[in-house]
């Protein structure tokens, strides 16, 4: 068995020249001609080896025939570490090699029901990279795509466009830093989605969906720089999906909300990460990282604002004659267009050299945090106790700010809430399951109301703003903030009291 660890780095096919004239890539040296690789992924016919996260392939190049089994492994900006076995294919499958329990169980098991699933083929051109003598990296040029037949005779197709990155001798982190230097001059995205799993992807006939945030994993036993390490890497993954998954739609109305959403999501648990553990982090490291990933986020926050107004306070009001048409007619249109236009400014926006070179140079500097002897001495649940007090604290002030009820004092208040919510989220992992759960619930159900709060009044900004405009828009925005006046003024008024025993009861940690 070898131990595979790569970078895999999609761009688009247009950038195929200024990567090869790079000086990165051309000084490196030429490991022999391009070759092309045909390659066939093998499965049950219920995808017994994917269930298990395992992918078999034979593959010819020129006269060879090969095998290969890999485990899949978790991916944080392109980087993964997973077990390989290759060796020569003569016709029939051999797993007798295989020195992992599990997986060999799984291929003897299953040997006799392998049918070809789909196949992949691509043009390589190989150079090695190797700036010191203890450094060499394996620059792999991929172009080609994914085929395969379905039962009706059709072929369908994905295109393969990366540039992978191999280590053969090294630390991972120049894996990562090679990257992040090509992603200062070229659109380089890291991506974490294999071959096989676009193959499968593509046989399945599935989409990329959004993703939401992952449960902590913390362990108690962990140092305070490994533990933010832990928890960094998987608001990376959840960033890195969701770019990946709306850049693939060209069309702007193509792009789901939910996209824009879970990336905004990602920024946010990131910086709020960064200030929860800004006391063992580097003072230059929160201040660039905080200001970095806030400016990443204003991107996309007018799309997102307009979401919410048409599916959360436009689409639930029924005039039922109450309003003029033609008004609600025009204030629909308006949203709609509005709407349009910020889809197609966050479609700009993300583009894939501003979010490569952002993922690959926080991944980067994320490997180069050191642990020194005072970090290392901190106990994880004794920080994360201290954290949280601190922020349940400065969410009572917040609270008591707000006994005026003013939006800007509410608005102050629902983000202290939200605050609190991912510190209890990134820290559950430490402390008792049910009294978090239940805390938790109730934080959440606070920011909830908060969250109402501050949509309706961000719309009647918006609403005011487009009536001075367009003042057929009047009677229906008059009309749309009343509808949800009752509700507006029910929960203004006890949001306070929901709030109270939450930052002076008990603490689940």
């Amino acid at each position: 068995m070898s131990q595979e660890i790569e970078l895999k780095l999609a761009l688009p096919r247009r950038a195929l020249p200024a990567l090869r004239r790079h000086p990165l890539v051309a000084g490196a040296h030429k490991l022999g001609n391009a070759v092309t690789l045909d390659n066939t992924y093998f499965d049950t016919p219920t995808l017994q080896l994917k269930a298990r996260k395992v992918a078999l392939r034979t593959r010819r190049q020129g006269r060879v025939l090969l095998q290969t089994v890999k485990c899949a492994a978790i991916s944080s900006g392109g980087l993964s570490q997973r077990p390989e076995w290759e060796q020569p294919f003569t016709g029939e499958f051999d797993f007798s090699a295989i020195d992992q329990p599990e997986a060999a169980r799984l291929l003897a098991r299953h040997r006799d029901a392998l049918v070809p699933v789909f196949t992949t083929r691509f043009r390589r051109e190989t150079r090695r990279y190797s700036p010191r003598p203890e450094v060499s990296i394996l620059l792999m040029i991929d172009a080609g795509e994914v085929t395969l037949r379905t039962p009706d005779g059709s072929e369908r197709s994905a295109p393969i466009c990366e540039l992978e990155l191999e280590l053969e001798a090294g630390k991972p982190i120049d894996l990562v830093e090679l990257a992040a230097s090509l992603a200062q001059d070229l659109p380089l995205m890291p991506a974490d989605v294999s071959k096989a799993e676009r193959g499968y992807r593509l046989f399945l006939d599935n989409s990329p969906a959004a993703v939401r945030a992952e449960p902590s994993t913390l362990d108690a036993g962990q140092n305070v720089i490994d533990a933010f390490r832990t928890l960094a890497f998987s608001c990376v993954r959840q960033w890195q999906a969701n770019a990946a998954g709306a850049l693939a739609h060209e069309d702007p109305d193509a792009i789901t909300a939910e996209f824009i959403h879970q990336l905004r999501v990602s920024q946010r648990r990131l910086r709020a990460l960064i200030k929860l553990f800004a006391p063992a982090l580097p003072a230059t490291f929160v201040e660039h990282w905080n200001t970095q990933l806030r400016e990443n986020a204003n991107r996309f926050g007018d799309a997102r604002d307009l979401d919410v107004f048409d599916e959360e306070l436009l689409k639930p009001v029924t005039p039922e004659g109450m309003v003029d048409a033609a008004a609600m007619g025009a204030l629909i249109d308006t949203t709609q267009r509005a709407r349009t236009e910020a889809r197609i400014r966050a479609c700009h926006n993300l583009d894939m050299a501003t979010q490569g070179r952002l993922l690959l140079a926080f991944t980067a500097e994320l490997h180069r945090l050191t642990v020194d002897a005072l970090t290392q001495a901190v106990d994880l649940r004794t920080f994360a106790r201290l954290r949280l007090n601190d922020l349940r604290k400065r969410a009572r002030r917040l609270a008591s700010a707000a006994e005026s009820l003013e939006p800007v004092r509410l608005h102050a208040l629902r983000i202290g809430f939200k605050q609190l919510r991912y510190g209890l989220e990134f820290f559950a992992p430490l402390f008792p399951a049910k009294p978090v759960r239940r805390y938790l619930e109730a934080v959440v159900n606070v920011q909830g109301t908060l969250g109402f709060l501050q949509d309706v009044d961000t719309a009647q900004q918006r609403l005011a703003a487009w009536s001075v405009a367009d003042a057929r828009l009047t009677p229906a925005a008059a009309f749309l903030l009343g509808w949800h006046a009752p509700r507006y003024a029910r929960l203004r008024r006890r949001v306070l009291r929901e709030c109270a025993p939450l930052l002076t009861g008990k603490k689940p940690w």
